[in-house]
């Protein structure tokens, strides 16, 4: 299984979503910036995305293969900048978990925040 991380900087561009397929079986995304949550199928991907904040901002998500969708155990959002999901291995689980972090530029004052959430 060929795993991958992607910040796309935005899915809130028309036509962004056909520009993330990849040769890998699992994705995690991070700054989807829609304004919802779902399942939408992209090519021969399931794009599992959370919505980020009202202004368009952050969100995470996680493409999955057709090949690997029923490896798919569970997926859990747990805020705009964290999320996870569970892999069926053949002999153990794959837990593989998605973080925004604030980048080197940010406040520090908000990276404390974060660190302390």
């Amino acid at each position: 299984m060929k795993l991958g991380t992607w910040n796309v900087r935005s899915f809130y561009r028309a036509g962004s979503l056909k520009a993330a397929e990849r040769e890998l079986d699992v994705v995690g995304v991070q700054e989807v910036r829609w304004d919802k949550e779902g399942t939408v199928r992209a090519g021969d991907y399931n794009f599992f995305y959370w919505k980020g904040n009202k202004n368009h901002q952050l969100g995470t998500g996680f493409f999955v293969h057709r090949r690997s969708v029923s490896a798919v155990k569970r997926i859990e959002f747990i805020s705009d900048r964290l999320s996870y999901i569970v892999l069926r291995g053949r002999w153990l689980h794959i837990f593989l978990v998605n973080v925004h972090a604030p980048s080197e530029e940010k406040s520090e004052e908000l990276k404390d925040s974060f660190m302390r959430n």
